[in-house]
């Protein structure tokens, strides 16, 4: 018997894609209960997300000094989804650099800031070089969302635009983007179509 046949297949299993939407409706709820975007030089609530497999992201990330996720209020996504959403709303007006939720749901307390993918990186098929799969609408954060979600120990990285209020879900170089008047679908009333 090979080693990878004991390899749980995180990127398809049920938690780990219900923890993901979870996050990814925590950021839709912050944009939406946000309701100055359209106020000139006001910023709304930003966020960075990443979902990884085990216990270190060191390899590829670096502390973002004093910014940190308060674990004493919130400590793991799951156990109280109305403390993580609180704290999550405190952490996008006031931090910068990304949160990092392991795939059991436990919010490591140092946000980051991920590394660039090397060119070894992107020659083991972790995208194309010469086109990486940037958008116009892509600010820094968002493309470092995209490259780290290329990452063989990231499941998942989501972003909230602090400019637009748009939610995007990265996997695997791949994105999937709701511009803000589309988040909730028909059953938001509140944001206009």
């Amino acid at each position: 018997m090979d080693d990878s046949s004991l390899r749980i297949a995180y990127e398809t299993h049920d938690g780990v894609r219900e923890l993901v939407d979870c996050l990814e409706h925590t950021l839709e709820s912050l944009s939406i209960d946000f309701d100055r975007w359209d106020e000139q030089y006001v910023k709304g609530p930003g966020m960075y997300v990443a979902v990884v497999i085990g216990p270190s992201v060191a390899d590829f990330a670096y502390p973002m000094g004093d910014n940190t996720w308060p674990t004493d209020r919130c400590h793991d996504v799951r156990l109280d989804p109305d403390a993580f959403y609180e704290t999550a709303r405190e952490v996008a007006r006031t931090r910068d650099g990304a949160v990092v939720v392991s795939v059991d749901g436990v919010v490591q307390e140092q946000l980051v800031r991920f590394t660039d993918l090397s060119p070894d990186e992107l020659e083991c098929g972790a995208g194309d070089p010469d086109d990486p799969g940037y958008e116009d609408w892509m600010g820094s954060r968002h493309m470092s969302a995209l490259d780290t979600s290329r990452r063989p120990n990231v499941v998942s990285t989501l972003t909230l635009s602090e400019e637009t209020g748009r939610v995007t879900r990265f996997e695997d170089g791949s994105f999937e983007t709701t511009e803000r008047g589309d988040l909730g679908g028909e059953w938001n009333v509140d944001v206009t179509h």
